[in-house]
């Protein structure tokens, strides 16, 4: 497991919250977390946002620190 993966698994919640504070337009379904599954997400948030994966992984990063 990568230590993307890790990250987002140990900090769902809180990462979650940040983003629909930040990108109002999200909601609970693009945010559902499934073990296994990171890629799925990063491709819907890629997709709502209109930010590559790079893009996306960037600010997941910076709210899970």
């Amino acid at each position: 497991m990568s230590a993307f993966s890790d990250q987002v698994k140990g900090n769902w919640n809180q990462i979650k919250g940040q983003l629909k504070q930040e990108y109002g337009q999200l909601t609970d379904d693009d945010l559902a977390f499934q073990e296994g599954k990171e890629n799925e997400i990063l491709g819907r948030l890629q997709e709502k946002l209109g930010k590559t994966k790079a893009e996306v992984k960037d600010i997941i990063d910076s709210i899970g620190k």
